[in-house]
């Protein structure tokens, strides 16, 4: 058996998502607030302005550091890198107790 969602075609004016209604002055909790000559204005704080920059510059990078990349590259290339494995196993070890929920401690 299907549900109308539209009220069985029934037009409740108050519930009306179709008309925009102005809240009426004069009642409790429904005063506008009072208008300022000049027109509205709008000022965003030094550190909104900051982030809106970081945001855009994130946007526009694609997240990877190539000059660290074809560093790595060259010192795979010439046979000099080494990998530090008691890190390695370190940060695999603090990566799974993160995902799961499990803390390791560092200590031993």
């Amino acid at each position: 058996m299907p549900i109308n969602v539209n009220n069985a075609g029934l037009k409740n004016p108050s519930i009306d998502t179709k008309t925009s209604r102005q809240p009426e002055t004069g009642q409790p909790g429904n005063s506008p607030a009072p208008a300022k000559s000049g027109g509205d204005s709008v000022s965003i704080t030094s550190e909104a302005q900051q982030l809106n920059r970081l945001q855009e510059k994130a946007m526009n990078s694609s997240g990877v550091d190539q000059g660290k990349v074809d560093r790595i590259k060259a010192q795979i290339e010439s046979g000099s890198y080494k990998v530090d494995v008691e890190q390695l196993a370190s940060k695999l070890a603090q990566f799974e107790g993160d995902l799961f929920g499990n803390p390791t401690s560092n200590e031993e």
